[in-house]
């Protein structure tokens, strides 16, 4: 699941010794990505990011720039998950009611009652998170860790399954607010989506000149093939995938090299460390496999890790990436055999 890569496949066939409604709830999951792909070309890595952070209970933070289908990925997934989905305008005025939901003066029975906001629903897309002020983003902490909203003291709970799909423009920095390191850290993973290759562009042009409307994806071809009930099958299957020591020692290895890297002022931090177990878990379990391998593991450290790190002031001077110092990290930390 790295930057370059178009998408990770199936690392191995289904393993004859996993429970078989297990691998009714996989089968039902992986048609997911063949919907998507019905209205989204070139972004099954994406796709498949969004699906671990589903099983996995986490937010993703998506990075790219305008016009690639972040919006469509998102309404084209709900819709293969029979889920529902709203989406948020991030912009400098927005408030935190405008997010959360407020209360709102009846003036019939002379008092307040709450008036849901757009953070209620199962799959929600901010987008261009960074282009609103640091009160509104905070304003998403309590929904995504706790899962709940807090309004006059009482808490609400939020719809199960919760997702929250965040949106950042890579190459516009004007009038922007950059996410803290404490919230970035909320986000399970960091996935970025690139532009499409001139084959895959070609088919987006083409299915566009054959009558392809973004706003009506029933017309496209794309059903409801899974729901709420197999995703919840599938966190419990995950929940049996066996971590072997040596696996759980490679992950905290990792982890404790980006803390001394030189290039690195930032390290993972143990919440970190958790996030690419549990997504190497998800990661294996869709690969129709009953223990996690260090394979799993570096499948999912860009994407899991990326967001977590900052770079020396001097090394952002010379050009260096995150990924590429992570990159040298995996390269030199020793796997378990």
């Amino acid at each position: 699941m790295s930057e370059q890569s178009s998408g990770p496949g199936i690392l191995n066939p289904v393993d004859p010794n996993v429970p078989a409604d297990d691998d009714g709830a996989r089968q039902a999951l992986l048609a997911v990505r063949r919907e998507v792909a019905k209205a989204v070309v070139g972004q099954d890595a994406t796709v498949t990011g969004l699906l671990i952070a589903l099983l996995s209970q986490g937010h993703v933070l998506l990075e790219g720039v305008p016009g690639v289908a972040k919006t469509l990925l998102v309404r084209a997934l709900s819709s293969a998950l029979s889920l529902d989905t709203k989406r948020v305008q991030f912009t400098p005025d927005l408030m935190p009611g405008d997010v959360t939901g407020s209360l709102v003066y009846d003036s019939r029975t002379s008092d307040f009652s709450f008036r849901e906001g757009p953070v209620f629903t199962n799959l929600l897309l901010a987008d261009e998170i960074n282009r609103t002020p640091p009160k509104t983003q905070a304003s998403l902490l309590e929904a995504m860790e706790e899962r709940q909203v807090s309004v006059d003291g009482l808490s609400r709970r939020l719809p199960a399954p919760f997702l929250v799909a965040a949106t950042q423009n890579p190459v516009e920095y004007e009038g922007t607010y950059p996410l803290p390191e404490a919230q970035l850290d909320r986000f399970l993973l960091k996935l970025t989506m690139p532009l499409p290759g001139r084959g895959e562009e070609i088919e987006v042009i083409r299915r566009h000149a054959a009558g392809f409307d973004p706003r009506d994806l029933a017309a496209a071809g794309v059903r409801a093939v899974a729901g709420a009930e197999d995703l919840q099958g599938a966190r419990e299957a995950v929940a049996r995938v066996a971590v072997e020591p040596e696996i759980i020692g490679y992950i905290v290895d990792l982890v404790r090299a980006t803390r001394a890297a030189p290039s690195f002022q930032l390290g993972v931090s143990p919440r970190g460390a958790t996030a690419l177990l549990n997504t190497s878990r998800s990661w294996a379990w869709l690969s129709g496999r009953p223990f996690v391998t260090p394979d799993d593991v570096k499948a999912l450290a860009l994407p899991c890790l990326r967001h977590r790190v900052a770079l020396q002031p001097e090394a952002q001077m010379d050009g260096v990436r995150v990924d590429d110092v992570l990159g040298s990290i995996l390269a030199s930390v020793p796997v378990p055999r």
